[in-house]
């Protein structure tokens, strides 16, 4: 009981949903045919020239873009978050530059050493460099600010300065760059700042010097071995790539890591970039340690932990406890400490670490290539199974160039903008091409139905191609691929007959066998008017195919069988007899063993030989037959 009750449920579900189902796809159709005739009759008007105006179109924009707002340039930023969170492989640091962390522990050991708590007496720096300079670091930078003397501890002012001066130059101190709207009282030229160099090799860049309001360190031997530790992000907030020069007139003034490698390499800071992408790591992040730990010579703060080797060594000396930490939202880190974003720059300067990432242009030129590549494969008529999978698997190749080349190399090639910027562009194409097809195949979305009543006669020729016997295969399927593309792109444009594009469905078990058929189909209001349009229509063909480089004669040739018939049975009140007629008349042109050559020239489908007549008792017998069974 329960079984049928349930049973007689999921009819009704059934009956609901069918139902349901007809009246949505009826309302659906018409909201269809509200925007896809239209769109019909605009392509009669445009045919094949919309794709060349469309990327006209998109490389004008692209043109404009590369002057203006650059927004592929900055949809690359969003994206290359989203890569390296997603990479499968980090880089593995080299283990050779360490961050040195002024953290809570240190602080509160200080403090237990009665030396009080943060600020430290610069005493307590002086040891820590101390302590860094036995270890046998090569170099030092240090993102802590000593803008003023300490007017209560004058002699461990004295010994800081002092120990910067015997490091010469190994130990690099932060010093501030403040706002340009400081830069008229300022008392400092740009070419006096510590480590300035001329921008380029124009003799007169010294006329372009112009004042520069900098913080430098309060000693003479720190402001010496000094260096910018201003850090800006992007226009999102984000940190991704670290400044290692700023520019000031024809002057640039370098930062902290550049300078700091500059003294390892032994190298002038003018070879650096302006900036450098760090290649940033979630999971192998550079080593850190406490400074308390070089302070007492032992692990205080984590107890039981060994002391790294420090020998030949980069340090990168700041704070990270918590209130005092500068930290800076980078693409996996939202809140990364500024020394080790700086640590991590000097990684990438001294191990040649950085991202390498293609210019600006790259993306705007890949992005028109793509463009004018997409468009005249359309222009072309392709098949749009081909040029669907073309596209994907280019897509799908890119893709993986750029997850590959950023785990693996280093490199970040940003094609995701360009892909965007591509996709909506065949996307348009898809569309128009959507609409061309739609109307060829005789899709009532983009036509008017078939009326038998306002014309009765149709012609139906069915086309196949035989390739010639002295070619090899290749030659052979590149020339019925170019029949059936002309043939395409021809009624794509806007014939007058309707096509059939292959009996059976592209990779059935069945299409070798029957791909080389192709039925089209002409309607008139008379006999002569439908064979008059299936003349003209196939001359032209003939034409297309023998026009270009790949000529159809050399490939093969095409065979045409036409068959011609009155489909209204002047019956109105049933169309049952005109159906019966219509399957007849596709028989007959199916089955017809009679060829004739499709040449320039094509008069034989005038011949009244091809008519189909009807017998009323044959239409009459089959209406009984059909319903008898």
């Amino acid at each position: 009981m329960a079984r049928r009750a349930f049973k007689h449920l999921q009819d009704r579900i059934d009956a609901v949903m069918a139902s349901a189902a007809v009246w949505f796809m009826d309302a659906w159709t018409v909201v269809e045919r509200g925007w896809r005739r239209p769109l019909s009759k605009l392509a009669l008007r445009l045919k094949f020239a919309f794709y060349p105006l469309l990327a006209v179109a998109a490389l004008g924009w692209l043109g404009w873009d590369w002057t203006h707002g650059r927004s592929l340039d900055a949809a690359e930023d969003s994206l290359f978050d989203s890569v390296v969170k997603l990479r499968p492989v980090e880089p593995k640091p080299s283990g050779k530059t360490v961050v040195v962390e002024i953290d809570e522990c240190s602080i509160e050991w200080t403090r237990a050493q009665g030396l009080g708590g943060w600020p430290w007496p610069r005493s307590v720096h002086a040891d820590l460099l101390d302590a860094l300079d036995r270890a046998g670091v090569k170099a030092v930078g240090v993102d802590v600010q000593f803008i003023d003397r300490d007017p209560d501890d004058p002699d461990g002012d004295g010994m800081l300065d002092a120990v910067a001066a015997g490091g010469e130059g190994r130990f690099l101190f932060a010093a501030e760059r403040q706002s340009a709207d400081f830069d008229e009282g300022a008392q400092l030229r740009a070419s006096a700042v510590p480590g300035a160099f001329p921008l380029g090799t124009d003799p007169t860049a010294q006329a372009q010097n112009p004042l520069v309001a900098i913080l430098p360190p309060y000693g003479e031997a720190m402001a010496r071995h000094s260096a910018l530790a201003n850090i800006s992000r992007g226009q999102d907030g984000v940190l991704r790539d670290v400044p290692l020069h700023e520019v000031a007139g024809d002057w640039a003034l370098p930062t902290l890591p550049s300078r700091v490698a500059a003294q390892v390499q032994n190298k002038p800071t003018s070879i650096y970039p302006a900036k450098l992408r760090v290649n940033w790591r979630k999971h192998n992040r550079l080593p850190y340690i406490s400074a308390a730990d070089l302070l007492a010579g032992e692990a205080v703060c984590d107890k039981g932990a060994k002391l790294p080797n420090l020998r030949g060594a980069v340090a990168l000396v700041g704070y990270t406890a918590a209130g005092i930490s500068d930290s800076k939202p980078t693409p996996l880190n939202p809140a990364m400490p500024g020394v080790e974003i700086w640590a991590e720059a000097t990684e990438a300067l001294l191990q040649d670490s950085a991202i390498w990432m293609p210019p600006t242009s790259f993306k705007y030129l890949l992005a028109a290539l793509l463009v004018l590549l997409t468009s005249y494969a359309f222009w072309r008529g392709e098949p749009h199974e081909d040029v669907d999978g073309v596209f994907v698997a280019t897509n799908v190749s890119l893709l993986l160039i750029a997850f590959l080349g950023l785990s693996f190399f280093g490199v970040f090639v940003d094609i995701f903008a360009s892909i965007g910027f591509v996709s909506l562009c065949f996307g348009l194409c898809r569309l128009y091409a959507a609409v061309q097809r739609g109307r060829a195949i005789g899709n009532n979305d983009y036509r008017d139905e078939y009326n038998p009543q306002r014309h009765p006669w149709l012609l139906m020729a069915r086309l196949r191609f035989v390739p010639n016997g002295d070619i090899g295969e290749f030659a052979a399927v590149r020339g019925k691929r170019e029949y059936r593309r002309l043939l395409r792109r021809q009624l794509y444009a806007g014939g007058e007959a309707v096509m059939i594009e292959g009996i059976v469905e592209r990779k059935s078990w069945l299409h070798d066998i029957l791909d080389d058929l192709m039925l089209l189909i002409w309607t008139g209001t008379e006999r002569t008017q439908a064979l008059h349009a299936a003349k003209r229509e196939l001359d032209q063909l003939y034409r297309d195919l023998n026009e270009g480089d790949l000529r159809l004669e050399d490939h093969g040739r095409v065979m045409v069988c036409i068959s011609v018939a009155e489909i209204d049975d002047d019956n109105d009140l049933t169309n049952r007899g005109e159906r019966m007629r219509l399957r007849e008349l596709l028989g007959q042109d199916l089955n017809a063993t009679d060829e004739w050559l499709l040449v320039a020239d094509n008069r034989y489908i005038l011949h009244p030989s091809h008519t189909l007549e009807f017998s009323e008792d044959a239409t009459d017998t089959t209406h009984a037959e059909g319903e008898d069974r």
